[in-house]
């Protein structure tokens, strides 16, 4: 097996697309997936958002490949129902489920009109509902009272293993804190790597055994004009400098955003070329850090070139 996945981005395509193209990732060579977990999309113009967990279904059934996704307990999901979804989905496929969770973003979790909590309530409410998904796996009755509340819940269908829980870090101090309760780190790359490197170091200090995920956005098509416009047209709004997409409640808000950046900018946050050869010695930067995976998402909204080029001539060049 590979340690490179394919990036499946609920918010850029309809399902039912993503179902065939996971197929084709499988065929073209690749392992493993990361399926997003929204409510809305980042943008107007992306305007797509299925429910990963019936996609995640119908994915495992058709493939054989390992799925991850990022979920944000304690808002729109009760953890309990999570730790449900996920024990199900582990106790049908053994071993290939993976759940990764976050502290949040209001675009998906304000929609139940919850009062958006600062940064460090919503880590305390992330490792609250780590800890109550972790007693459930065990096969505890689960009574708690906190951030979440929890009244006798018991999981009765259960995985022979519990599924890893993957913490999701953007700061080096998200990531020095995960390594003391997760099972393991994912984080975003970026074209420089200082701040992967950084966030990776800070990781491995605390946990230097537990495995590190990253997540790559590259964006390859037939010209190098062609992958910055895709890039661009689809993705400019991920590019907003800061923690600010943290608190925007609407695509629009991001869409406003998005707006005032440059191509050039885009380019700055996004792996843009023609050439397999650049991508790849970009992946190979990335497995020199010392992480465990590697994500691929391509950003723009040619998926299907994307997947075969890479799994005929990127991926082999990796192995």
């Amino acid at each position: 097996m590979t340690d490179i996945g394919y990036h499946v981005s609920h918010e850029q395509f309809a399902p039912s697309d993503l179902l065939e193209w996971i197929q084709r990732a499988q065929t073209q060579g690749f392992d493993h997936a990361l399926a997003s977990d929204h409510f809305h999309p980042w943008s107007e113009q992306q305007g797509e958002s299925g429910f990963v967990w019936s996609w995640l279904g119908s994915a495992m059934e058709a493939t054989d490949m390992t799925f991850g996704t990022v979920n944000a307990p304690g808002y729109r999901y009760h953890p309990a129902i999570v730790a449900q979804g996920a024990a199900t989905l582990r106790e049908i496929y053994p071993g290939r489920f993976w759940l990764a969770v976050g502290s949040g973003q209001i675009l998906n979790e304000g929609i139940v009109g919850t009062d958006w909590p600062v940064k460090r309530d919503r880590n305390a409410r992330l490792e609250e509902c780590a800890e109550i998904m972790r007693r459930l796996w065990d096969g505890e009755e689960v009574t708690h009272h906190g951030r979440v509340d929890v009244e006798q819940a018991k999981l009765y269908s259960r995985p022979e293993t519990p599924p890893p829980l993957i913490g999701a870090a953007l700061s080096e101090e998200t990531a020095s804190w995960l390594a003391e309760w997760a099972d393991g780190m994912i984080t975003i790359a970026t074209p420089d790597h200082e701040d992967d490197a950084s966030r990776v170091e800070a990781f491995r200090e605390n946990a230097p055994e537990k495995p590190v995920y990253l997540k790559a956005q590259h964006s390859y098509d037939e010209t190098d004009e062609a992958a910055l416009g895709g890039a661009y047209e689809q993705w400019r709004n991920q590019c907003v400098p800061g923690t600010v997409t943290q608190e925007l409640r609407t695509p629009e808000e991001y869409d406003a955003l998005g707006a005032q950046l440059s191509e050039e900018h885009v380019e700055e946050h996004v792996r843009v070329s023609a050439d397999p050869k650049e991508h790849v010695d970009w992946i190979e930067a990335d497995l020199e850090l010392d992480v465990d995976k590697v994500f691929l998402h391509n950003v723009n909204t040619n998926q299907p070139e994307f997947i075969d080029t890479f799994g005929e001539e990127v991926l082999p060049a990796l192995e």
